[in-house]
C-alpha cells in the first residue's frame, strides 16, 4: 500500500530541480516539490505538503498535517511500513 504522508520542507537542496528535503515524523528524505513551484500554491520553507511515492502533491495547513498523521498512525502496520520504506529509500 503507497500513502500519501504529511511531511514539511526543512530545506531546498537543489531548487533548479525542484528538490527539497522533506520531514516526515522524524525521517527527512528529498521530494520533489516541481509540482507546486509555481502559483497560489507555491511553497517554501516550513510548508506542509502530501507527499506521494516522491512528489509533494499539494499544500497543506499544519492542522490538516497533524490530522492526517493521527489518522495514518491508527492505521497501525500499513503506516509503520510506508515510514520504513522511507528510512530505507535514498533518493537523490
Amino acid at each position: 500500500m503507497c500513502l500519501g504522508i504529511p511531511g514539511q520542507i526543512v530545506e531546498f537542496v537543489e531548487p533548479t530541480h525542484h528538490l527539497a528535503k522533506v520531514d516526515v515524523s522524524g525521517v527527512r528524505r528529498n521530494v520533489n516539490v516541481g509540482l507546486l513551484a509555481e502559483g497560489p500554491d507555491k511553497v517554501d520553507v516550513g510548508d506542509w505538503v502530501l507527499i506521494h511515492v516522491g512528489f509533494a502533491l499539494s499544500k497543506i495547513d499544519e492542522e490538516e498535517a497533524r490530522a492526517t498523521r493521527q489518522f495514518l498512525e491508527t492505521l497501525g502496520d500499513p503506516y509503520e511500513q510506508e515510514l520504513a520504506e522511507l528510512r530505507a529509500s535514498d533518493i537523490q
